[in-house]
């Protein structure tokens, strides 16, 4: 009977996953988004070099080869550009391993992509969906699916609310809501302690109306908990939790993704609300406001400023605006 053999291209892109996972801290979601595109491109450089190949071989033409691959099979210019980031830091970790002389993925250039700003909604809209949940008693609940989880969707207002303030208030990731416990809370700096990418921690203001939110929630929160035999978590446990206080009572990324839309169409915002886009919404009516846009980089957890710039958008009266009131020739 042969026996299979793992080629020394799979072997390392385990390797590499394996570091991401555990000295990196990288969230599940990223490490998952790794193995797919490094394992796709290690099975095809078994394909084209030889279950034998040599990492060492790999050439930037055998990158440029493997993306062609893909637009033929039908992905877009988004996709392979996600692939080839992965490519480009799987043969970064090798180079600094020393496992390879240089990174050919470098002379590999990212396909252009079409810029396109998502649509915010303004600070009156998002103000009018908090208002509308500060003020709701009950709330109508979406229809169950065999998974039991949407019992959770629009079913505990203030809950709810908690959500919103700290998506728009706060600027946090949706991952980073679901992983705050109560501790996270620093009442006596104002502010929510947020564990980001990579494990970096950073401290976020609360604002006011945030703080009265979470006020009005953890008692119920920890009724609900009591009632279903989970004391030992009111004082140490997550922060955000789902309705029925099943398993550790934490809330998921896709549960919470599910309120968003759901309170977002009930409130008349745009189907494509999502919990990033009240991210963005924040970074953008900070921005708006006068904020300094490294202020917002800090509060967003941004490693990079240029990523806080696609986040926040000028509309073009602001340009106008700060034209004529600044430019000497404009008055």
């Amino acid at each position: 009977m042969e026996t299979m053999t793992t080629s020394e291209f799979a072997a390392l892109a385990e390797r590499f996953l394996a570091m991401l996972a555990n000295e990196r801290g990288a969230s599940e979601h990223t490490v998952r988004a790794y193995a797919r595109e490094v394992s796709s491109f290690a099975a095809y450089l078994d394909e084209a070099l030889g279950k034998g190949g040599k990492i060492g071989a790999v050439e930037h033409l055998h990158i440029r080869a493997y993306l062609g691959v893909l637009y033929q099979r039908g992905l877009t210019k988004a996709s392979v550009a996600r692939a080839l980031a992965a490519v480009r830091s799987w043969f970064k970790w090798l180079a600094k391993e020393r496992l390879v002389e240089q990174n050919p993925a470098l002379l590999v250039g990212t396909p252009k992509l079409p810029k396109h700003l998502p649509r915010v909604p303004s600070a009156e809209e998002v103000n009018r969906v908090l208002n509308s949940l500060e003020a709701a008693k009950t709330t109508v609940k979406a229809k169950k699916k065999d998974t039991g989880e949407d019992s959770d969707v629009v079913a505990w207002p203030e809950r709810d609310r908690v959500i919103f303030e700290l998506l728009y208030g706060c600027g946090i990731r949706n991952s980073e809501l679901v992983g705050l416990n109560m501790g996270s809370v620093k009442w006596g700096d104002d502010a929510i302690l947020v564990r980001g990418k990579g494990r970096k921690e950073r401290l976020v203001p609360l604002g006011d109306e945030a703080a009265i939110a979470l006020r009005a929630y953890m008692p119920a929160r920890a009724e609900k908990m009591m009632a279903a035999g989970k004391g030992a978590l009111v004082a140490d446990g997550p922060l955000v939790t789902n309705l029925r206080m099943r398993g550790d009572c934490r809330l998921t990324t896709r549960s919470v993704g599910r309120i968003v839309k759901a309170i977002a169409l009930s409130r008349g915002l745009a189907a494509d609300v999502h919990p990033h886009t009240l991210r963005h919404a924040f970074g953008t009516h900070m921005l708006e406001e006068g904020a300094d846009l490294r202020a917002i980089q800090e509060m967003l957890g941004h490693e990079r400023l240029s990523t806080t710039q696609r986040y926040t958008q000028l509309t073009a009266g602001q340009v106008q605006r700060v034209y004529d009131e600044t430019h000497p020739r404009a008055k």
